[in-house]
């Protein structure tokens, strides 16, 4: 599925990333964790081509896309919802959907993936994606965005930050349910334990290198215990 060879990155000559040698099978909910600065938002950048690594290679499906454009690893399949989501004016909720989704999906389907967000659907499915939507109302669309476009490896940098503690529970169902039924690999950069918990497999990133990777089972209690001196696990920011 994806494969990260030998992946380094600076920028204004600090290095970000060193090194990094990753393999991701499909079918697997990753979780990336780590303290802040560490370096899993710049990884995340890298694997949706929004930024270029110094050095190292990028394999998607035996494909080499290191030296491809943002849309062309769209195109193969790859998705990705930002920290902080952006916004398109001129384009409703539903149009933003069809897009993602590849056609012109029915308003009842469309109104299905708002409701798995916690958005109602006849509140939001005509309004426009500009600054009048509050930052965790984006974040909710992107999300179901994302969930209709089906992607073979979605990408999630923090999608908790800025939303309440309803919509992050209901965050959580709506992971379960993509990785149940897409079929893909959904990669999630977060702190949170509840997200951390229901991942396949747990990569620790620190100082722009994996430190650990393992199965929930013998890493969420490694990390756990960390918490006694380190805060990094309910911290949301970055």
């Amino acid at each position: 599925m994806l494969e990260l060879q030998n992946i380094s990155f600076s920028r204004d000559n600090k290095k970000i990333l060193n090194n990094i040698n990753l393999h991701i099978d499909s079918n697997k909910f990753i979780a990336i964790t780590g303290p802040n600065g560490s370096g899993k938002s710049t990884l995340a950048k890298i694997v949706m081509g929004i930024y270029s690594p110094d050095s190292g290679k990028i394999i998607f499906n035996g494909k080499d896309i290191t030296s491809l454009p943002i849309a062309e690893r769209a195109k193969l399949g790859i998705g990705f919802a930002f920290q902080q989501p952006v916004t398109f004016k001129g384009l409703t909720v539903k149009d933003l959907i069809s897009i993602s989704a590849g056609e012109n999906i029915k308003t009842c389907t469309a109104c299905s993936y708002l409701s798995d967000v916690g958005l109602c659907a006849k509140e939001y499915i005509n309004r426009e994606i500009n600054s009048k939507l509050s930052g965790g109302e984006l974040k909710r669309i992107e999300i179901a965005m994302l969930e209709a476009k089906k992607s073979k490896l979605t990408l999630f940098d923090e999608p908790e930050a800025g939303i309440d503690l309803w919509s992050f529970n209901n965050l959580i169902h709506v992971f379960e349910k993509m990785h149940k039924e897409i079929n893909g690999t959904i990669i999630v950069i977060s702190h949170q334990e509840k997200i951390l918990n229901i991942s396949d497999e747990i990569i620790y990133l620190n100082n722009g290198e994996i430190k650990d990777i393992g199965s929930k089972d013998d890493i969420l209690p490694q990390l756990l215990c960390q918490t006694k001196n380190c805060k990094f696990l309910n911290d949301e920011s970055n």
